[in-house]
């Protein structure tokens, strides 16, 4: 089955993002390959898509955050791209007001999350704006530090605009934060697009190391499973697993349940029709590798 690979472009407005898809596209031309991009922002009117030529899928999402008040038509646009388009890559631009943890559960819909690759969480930073982010409201200096401790590659724009001390405190602050991305300061996200290329998020199942960052991980059940040993499960996992969702079938019911799991808590409801039995993870530090066995023994119990 083919996989579209999906990167995710984060960071407030005015960071750098829209620069940043404008190279990579440029790079995806030259290399030939199927393209698709999404672009979200809050107001009714895109101000970027512009930016996009004629030659690439576009799907906007307006009115909303894609993280809350538009999830729906976030899988629904997802799933048309998918099918219509067959790209080999999705790009991915969110509102400055996202989370990256957020926008990651809003994309890995359970339908279709095993057709993804997703590739990591680009953030961009505007260093002028990071140097005077105690001026802003505190909740959108943790929303900051948010996107910069979940990125995979933080790109530190406006470098020309910081002294030399500035701009050394501030890897020094950004990668006390996030030790484990790759940090680059530069001028309008000029960065090596062979360096983004590397990056995943997803689980591969030949890893046998612990993934230290963000990461991914679908599971699809063959069969139906006990309730009570998947709570058991559920009681045992570690507190950086920050979503489940997804569909599951319990023994004693001939239709699937659609599963979600957020802050320690499940919540079941009862689905009409049989759907593919895709359970995703969302977590941080964790051996899917260990994860993988244990829902396999669930379905050996039977």
């Amino acid at each position: 089955m083919k996989k579209a690979e999906v990167y995710i472009l984060s960071g407030f407005l005015g960071s750098g993002k829209t620069t940043l898809l404008k190279r990579l596209l440029e790079d995806e031309r030259d290399a030939g390959r199927r393209v698709a991009v999404m672009m979200n922002e809050l107001g009714k009117v895109s101000i970027d898509s512009d930016a996009i030529n004629d030659d690439v899928a576009l799907k906007e999402l307006l009115g909303g955050c894609i993280c809350c008040s538009i999830q729906d038509k976030l899988e629904a646009q997802l799933q048309g791209l998918l099918q219509d388009e067959q790209p080999d890559v999705i790009y991915i631009e969110t509102t400055g007001a996202a989370h990256p943890v957020e926008v990651l559960d809003a994309i890995l819909s359970p339908l279709f999350a095993d057709e993804l690759i997703i590739k990591g969480i680009i953030t961009t930073v505007d260093g002028t704006r990071w140097n005077g982010r105690k001026s802003l409201s505190p909740q959108l200096q943790q929303l900051i530090l948010e996107q910069v401790r979940h990125a995979d590659f933080i790109i530190i724009n406006k470098m020309d605009d910081l002294k030399e001390m500035e701009q050394a405190n501030i890897t020094f602050e950004i990668q006390g934060i996030n030790p484990k991305a790759r940090c680059l300061l530069t001028n309008f996200s000029q960065v090596s697009i062979a360096q983004l290329r590397h990056l995943s998020v997803s689980f591969e199942k030949e890893s046998q190391k612990i993934d230290l960052n963000l990461t991914t991980f679908v599971y699809q059940f063959k069969i139906a499973i006990n309730q009570t040993k998947f709570e058991e499960f559920l009681r045992e996992l570690p507190d950086t697993i920050y979503r489940i969702k997804g569909y599951l079938k319990f023994d004693y019911s001939k239709q699937p349940f659609l599963f979600q799991f957020s802050y320690g808590m499940p919540l079941y409801m009862k689905e009409e029709m049989n759907l593919p039995l895709n359970l995703v993870f969302i977590g941080e530090n964790i051996n899917w590798n260990d994860i993988q066995e244990q829902l396999a023994s669930l379905e050996k119990i039977n």
